[in-house]
């Protein structure tokens, strides 16, 4: 439903927010233009390059945004249902009709070009989703608790159909979105535990982990009976058991992971090395981001960058680029501005008006953050690598349009928020 926006809701528009995209997009096509550009001065609309194309899709992107802007706010809510249902049927199609790209069968390609559904099924995702915790009289609990983490639970596997692991991991993000609207953060305590516990059983091994809860098992029940505190006791027991069941489970959990991915935690948490083989690709993300030093080398000056030393720089390992081109000023200065951007997201989901779009905001900066805070602690070493990009920086269409999707989407709701009725649809 395409209409002409009032005047004064052109003027509400988050201008602060729309500055921040355009500084993420231009300086994101300049570090694409590095990584992939063989010579100074070579042709910036050339679409033979990943740069060129990356122009494109920009181009692209802001007749989307024109149409987000022009698009009756109310459309995103009613259609809620219908887009996610479409990117159902399009993440089914492509385990069918897909093409493979990097072990994982996740693309539809038309002519030269390729498209990822699961790219677009965080935003078709975002919107069911708030659609139905918007919609008046739900309430995050009991069943509808189990039917919105059904609402994310079925992209996400079907996306791990595709064996695409990191895609499909990007959906966990919206446990954020449920913490906020009324999540026991319990829940999230232990997953947090849950994942502390499994690396730690990875490197130390079940049998020291088990001895080690053991010990502190007996020390916190003794304590508990001398200050007679009963409650106390009996859920230290039950956490013990079911900590045991887990550190005797790990063995079973990682070895159902595929070889790749169990060399990777093993690289991360120092148990193997291997920089010729597995481990190449962050070892010389490492080499790059240290090469930058304070200051770095310069726009399109890196020398890892320039001898495409870091296989998928362009991509997944956008940043190492930042690194070694603007220096530890740089990517902190990088850094500070995308936390700024996910603050300001928050606060303007705070003030919206309605159920739907705060529920909407908040995917949105979730969706973000999970993807910003994985990609570049991916690239530094801190985390497993993991296969997603960093938002407006790392090649490609599909993910460019689905983020740029998602932010307008949501600023549109926020300069609509004046007009919104207290109701869901």
């Amino acid at each position: 439903m395409i209409r002409q926006p009032y005047a004064d809701e052109r003027i509400r528009i988050d201008w602060t927010t729309v500055m921040m995209y355009i500084i993420f997009i231009v300086f994101g096509a300049m570090n694409i233009y590095s990584a992939d550009s063989a010579t100074e001065g070579a042709f910036l609309f050339d679409l033979d390059k990943n740069y060129g194309k990356q122009i494109l899709w920009i181009g692209i992107c802001l007749v989307i945004i024109i149409l987000i802007l022009l698009t009756d706010p109310g459309f995103f809510n009613i259609s809620g249902f219908v887009i996610y249902g479409i990117i159902i049927f399009l993440l089914v199609a492509v385990l069918t009709t897909g093409s493979m790209v990097s072990a994982s069968k996740s693309w539809f390609k038309i002519g030269g070009f390729k498209l990822q559904p699961s790219e677009f099924a965080k935003y078709a995702t975002a919107l069911a989703l708030s659609r139905y915790l918007g919609t008046f009289g739900v309430k995050f609990e009991g069943k509808n608790r189990l039917i919105a983490f059904g609402i994310i639970l079925l992209p996400m596997i079907l996306t791990l159909l595709q064996n695409d692991t990191g895609s499909a991991l990007v959906f966990a993000c919206f446990i954020l979105v449920f913490y906020r609207e009324g999540l026991s953060g319990w829940w999230i305590l232990m997953g947090v535990y849950i994942a502390f516990l499994f690396v730690l059983t990875i490197y130390f091994g079940a049998k020291f982990i088990i001895s080690f809860l053991a010990i502190s098992t007996v020390v916190l029940i003794t304590v508990f009976v001398f200050r007679k505190i009963k409650k106390l006791i009996t859920i230290t027991l039950i956490v013990f058991a079911a900590s045991v069941i887990m550190a005797l489970s790990v063995d079973v959990a990682f070895a159902k992971l595929q070889a790749h991915q169990q060399n990777r935690i093993l690289l991360i948490l120092g148990k193997k090395v291997d920089n010729n083989g597995i481990g190449y690709n962050l070892n010389q993300s490492k080499i790059a981001i240290g090469a930058g030093q304070l200051t770095g080398s310069g726009f399109n000056k890196g020398t890892q960058t320039k001898m495409k030393m870091v296989p998928e720089q362009h991509t997944d390992f956008i940043f190492c680029t930042v690194g070694e081109e603007y220096g530890f000023i740089g990517s902190s200065a990088l850094v500070m501005l995308y936390l700024l951007f996910l603050g300001r997201l928050v606060y303007l989901a705070e003030r919206q008006k309605t159920a739907f779009s705060r529920v909407f905001g908040y995917c949105t900066a979730s969706v973000f953050f999970f993807h910003f805070f994985v990609n570049v602690g991916m690239t530094m070493g801190l985390i497993p690598v993991i296969g997603i990009p960093l938002p407006f920086f790392s090649y490609g269409g599909s993910s460019l349009f689905s983020f740029t999707m998602l932010l307008f989407t949501f600023l549109k709701l926020d300069a609509n928020r004046v007009n919104e009725m207290s109701r869901a649809f």
